[in-house]
């Protein structure tokens, strides 16, 4: 335990490794839809980069223009296996001389060992600093109200972010952003956001607001599951087709460039019980027993009920027969995303 977990846990807070939850999922989604939720992000993590090599070291494993990126913006990356496989997706910003990687805890440590791996003569170091930095999510219609009113900076453009007496807060919408603050400094954080109106909630409400966004992550239930376009890298900005080479490229580049996509990611609704998990195989009739999809990321609503990012065939989306688990299982309803497939 920490300071920052010992903190939540006086707040009520119920924690199961890396997952918070504040109540049930109803309360969750009821609360998401009324107001803004903080949300203690503890199943993220984040890799320090610094050293006057950052910027080109990255920029050569990844698959954004991270030389390109600009003081006071943030970017959707993603780190691929020579065959063009998503081991990770994350969040990037520049910091004090270097730059910060937001990314699932579940594989961080292997992330950040494989990372390491690449450093040989450049001049940069890579840290896991996930024991010393606090994250909270702030997700709902008034994000931007709550935040003026706790004092903190909420940038005016999305995938921006600001620092301001050691807070950071990166904006990903005009609906959800990220706050950045040392363990130390998290509670008095916390207590200002609740103060001006924002209401605790568990990991699972920030889930569905990514999920409702189409802000895909990759676990390790998915890893090496999906090139970048099949998670909607390529919708959501994640993704420079001007750069050189990166590991998986000549994949990426190829999908773009001599073939059509055949597989995207959709924003979907299905009832089941047990609980759908990050993974579970897709069917439809017209792939038998051949799985036809994956869920990526899953959020309950409460009574059975989910929503989903899943990458599913594209053909099998065009017929409305995608099944859960087996190819008579719970059949997905595909709901809108906030970005156009096209």
């Amino acid at each position: 335990m920490t300071t920052w977990t010992d903190f939540l846990s006086g707040e009520g807070a119920t924690l199961d490794d890396d997952i918070v939850s504040f109540g049930d999922a109803t309360a969750d989604t009821a609360t998401l839809a009324a107001g803004t939720v903080a949300v203690p992000l503890l199943h993220l993590g984040l890799v320090q980069s610094t050293g006057p090599d950052s910027a080109p070291f990255l920029h050569n494993l990844f698959s954004n223009d991270v030389n390109k990126l600009a003081a006071g913006s943030a970017q959707w990356n993603s780190f691929n296996s020579p065959k063009g496989r998503m081991l990770a997706s994350f969040l990037l910003w520049h910091e004090d001389e270097g730059h910060s990687l937001l990314m699932s805890a579940d594989i961080l440590p292997a992330m950040h060992k494989k990372l390491s791996m690449y450093i040989l003569r450049s001049k940069v170091r890579l840290a896991d600093v996930s024991a010393g930095r606090a994250l909270i999510g702030l997700a709902g219609p008034t994000v931007a109200a709550t935040l003026e009113a706790a004092g903190l900076p909420f940038p005016t453009t999305d995938m921006h972010e600001a620092l301001v007496a050691g807070v950071r807060t990166i904006r990903l919408g005009a609906e959800a952003a990220i706050v950045v603050v040392d363990t130390e400094a998290a509670p008095d954080a916390y207590r200002k956001l609740r103060s001006a109106g924002a209401v605790p909630a568990g990991t699972n409400a920030w889930q569905l607001a990514m999920v409702r966004a189409g802000l895909p992550l990759v676990t390790s239930a998915t890893q090496e599951e999906f090139v970048a376009q099949m998670l909607n890298y390529d919708l959501i900005g994640g993704i420079s087709f001007q750069k050189g080479c990166y590991p998986g490229q000549e994949i990426v580049a190829r999908t773009k460039y001599l073939g059509k996509l055949k597989k995207r990611m959709y924003r979907v609704a299905v009832a089941a019980q047990p609980a759908p998990a990050t993974g579970d195989d897709l069917y439809s009739a017209a792939f038998g027993e051949q799985s036809a999809g994956k869920l990526v990321n899953v959020a309950a609503l409460g009574g059975g009920a989910f929503e989903a990012l899943a990458v599913m065939q594209n053909s099998c989306v065009e017929e409305g027969d995608v099944h859960l688990g087996s190819p008579d299982g719970p059949l997905l309803s595909v709901l809108e995303l906030p970005y156009s497939l096209s």
